[in-house]
């Protein structure tokens, strides 16, 4: 489109005799890789007259040529296109003729501006030639001494919703298309500045058109307060997540709070449509598509701290449904104490990150902590020594010093492309979000044994069926146990608050821990409530982890091909501890509860294990024999007791 038009703006100077061929080309030489328009470069360099330029101008677009500088301007209508929107378009409203606003503009072709204007007003826009130097003289002469309107144009009528008022002078930001920093005040009275992207809405409907319109004005409608107040109140209640979802009548509000979701309000009938328009408008989603999930992102201030917030609709028979994610970019920064790691595993991360090759995989599904595990890593390990790259879909936490890359599979930018240009990056660590596919895990693998140290995450139940899991994505043994370092597991439970009691195990607890062979446990902690934890017993969560090293006789039963279920006996035997085992631990420490570990955990795929002592069957998590008293972590400790790697045809 901007080729033709330069050639036919070119071809007719030419045919009036106004330019040379020479100048023409001159010019256009010069105009290549640069924003400005051909006309205005020829105004400026003096190879055409302005009567010229703007006859022939007329001629292809059809409009008369006004000159700004000199013409009467209604300063009433400055306000309905701001200054930075008139700026960046170089455009200027000069009067209102009915339902018709003349705008002098340097492009008439416009088409994205002449659109919005059109939506967002509710105006036609008819716009009138002008030159760039002459429209930038007048923005910046009349919208310098344009004074404060106190009220509202007679020029614009949209229908405001009931409760609508003006926010506080002193809380009142620019307004365009961008909605950039534009701060709103909640019923807490902790102001929420929130930072969007460019909005480009397509037939919309009444509350959408409204709700854009009093957005861009400043106005506190209800759907503003309200999506300020969810925000505010999920941060507060260290929410992950924002649920939205559209009923017969109005919609209800969750927050997942520590892995499981709470009631928090319910939104009437009349705002159901608005209060998700204006998440959209915030989240550069296109607020006239209701037939398609979308997602986008919206930064969100709220006094100090700032959040991330990742949207994504869905349609649903009932009307849209939004699910909003809150980052936290602290969270990223987090130690592995914060982690709730032991010493003892995160010594031996320490030792897995000491190499200058190898893998970590960190396994779990989703919603385990996975992503925040590797970031922790990526903070422990960074330095300007290190060429440190990401490829993560999407990227979550931004990161100093850190190169980060978003997947675009619309734009072929997939794990396995990005993988292969990172290697031609001369990186030192490598954090792939989640190994998906075989060309990945082969990438991957086979980047661990040249050099890197590449850190991932696998969807798994624990660690060793990591293991499995590579094999079935067609990676040969071989190439698995050359490259992987270690395998770590993770979950998160809920913490007790302290308003927990300790009390004797009820019979349906005793009941749950005999069916994972535990009956040496007499005293439990419980969940009591208070408004702390608004009622639920339960205050944050931490991480419980099982850590495998790959050491040499796991290298040698993996390519030996060794079952899952006998690798986890051969490694129980050298020490390892699962996560049944810590979970149960924490909850006789009193950090979390009995019923909240089997809420989280099966024991299913722990097998049973045999005392040393009395040589009878007891459960895999129990510290001391319920039969005979023996301690087992002392008897595992003895080296007659690794005898599983003998009976496996593999040397100690």
């Amino acid at each position: 489109m901007k080729n033709v038009k330069k050639k036919k703006l070119g071809e007719r100077l030419i045919e009036r005799g106004s330019i040379s061929q020479e100048n023409l080309e001159s010019a256009l030489s010069e105009q290549r890789g640069k924003t400005i328009l051909l006309g205005d470069l020829l105004l400026a360099r003096g190879l055409v007259s302005k009567e010229d330029l703007a006859g022939t101008l007329k001629e292809i677009f059809g409009i008369d040529y006004v000159d700004v500088t000199t013409a009467r301007v209604d300063r009433s209508v400055l306000k309905l296109i701001p200054r930075d929107l008139a700026t960046e378009n170089s455009a200027l409203p000069l009067y209102r003729d009915g339902k018709k606003l003349v705008v002098a503009m340097a492009n008439p072709q416009n088409i994205r501006f002449l659109d919005q204007m059109r939506f967002t007003l509710g105006l036609e826009i008819s716009p009138v030639l002008g030159f760039s130097d002459e429209i930038s003289l007048a923005i910046e002469s009349l919208y310098s001494n344009r004074p404060e309107q106190g009220g509202s144009d007679s020029s614009i009528s949209p229908a405001r919703l009931q409760g609508s008022s003006p926010l506080p002078a002193s809380s009142v930001a620019r307004s365009s298309p961008e909605l950039a920093h534009q701060i709103v005040t909640v019923e807490e009275n902790q102001p929420v500045h929130f930072e969007s992207s460019r909005l480009t809405p397509k037939e919309p409907s009444r509350d959408v058109a409204t709700e854009v319109e009093l957005a861009r004005q400043n106005q506190s409608t209800p759907a503003v307060r309200i999506f300020s107040s969810i925000v505010s109140k999920a941060l507060r209640e260290r929410a992950s997540d924002i649920h939205i979802d559209p009923q017969t009548t109005g919609s209800v509000v969750r927050l997942r709070v520590d892995g499981m979701l709470r009631d928090l309000m319910e939104i009437p009938p009349e705002l159901k449509g608005a209060l998700i328009s204006r998440i959209k408008i915030l989240a550069d989603m296109d607020i006239a598509e209701r037939r398609m999930p979308q997602d986008g992102r919206v930064m969100v201030q709220i006094g100090q701290d700032k959040l991330d917030l990742r949207v994504s609709t869905l349609p649903t028979q009932h009307g849209e449904k939004a699910v909003i994610r809150l980052l936290n970019p602290s969270a990223a920064a987090v130690d592995f104490a914060g982690l709730g790691l032991t010493e003892e595993t995160a010594n031996s991360l320490r030792r897995v990150f000491s190499q200058p090759q190898g893998m970590l995989l960190v396994t779990g599904p989703t919603g385990s902590g996975k992503t925040t595990t590797l970031y922790a890593a990526l903070h422990q390990i960074r330095s300007r020594t290190k060429n440190i790259i990401t490829v993560e879909d999407p990227v979550e936490y931004v990161l100093e010093g850190i190169n980060q890359v978003q997947v675009n599979i619309k734009a072929g930018r997939t794990f396995a492309t990005c993988l292969r240009s990172i290697l031609r990056q001369d990186p030192n660590v490598i954090m792939v979000g989640e190994i998906r596919d075989p060309e990945t895990a082969e990438i991957a693998l086979s980047s661990s044994q040249t050099g890197h140290m590449v850190l991932s995450t696998l969807h798994t139940n624990d660690s060793v069926a990591a293991i499995t899991r590579l094999l079935d994505l067609g990676m040969p043994a071989y190439l698995i146990a050359a490259s992987v370092s270690a395998f770590m597991a993770q979950r998160l439970v809920r913490k007790l608050c302290t308003c927990c009691r300790e009390e004797d195990v009820s019979p349906e607890s005793a009941a749950l821990l005999l069916s994972a062979g535990v009956n040496d446990i007499r005293r439990i902690f419980v969940p009591v409530g208070c408004p702390a934890c608004h009622d639920s017993g339960y205050k944050g969560r931490i991480g419980i982890y099982e850590i495998l090293l790959v050491t040499e006789q796991i290298r040698a039963a993996i390519q030996s091909g060794v079952s899952s279920d006998e690798i986890r006996r051969m490694v129980r035997a050298a020490g390892f501890r699962p996560m049944q085992e810590e979970a149960l631990h924490r909850a006789r420490m009193g950090q979390t509860s009995v019923e909240e570990v089997f809420r989280v955990f099966t024991f299913e795929s722990i097998s049973f294990v045999r005392c040393a002592s009395c040589n009878r069957e007891i459960g895999p998590v129990v510290l001391f024999c319920p039969y005979c008293g023996a301690d087992r972590r002392a008897a595992e400790r003895r080296p007659e007791k690794l005898n599983h790697f003998e009976e496996a045809g593999i040397p100690k």
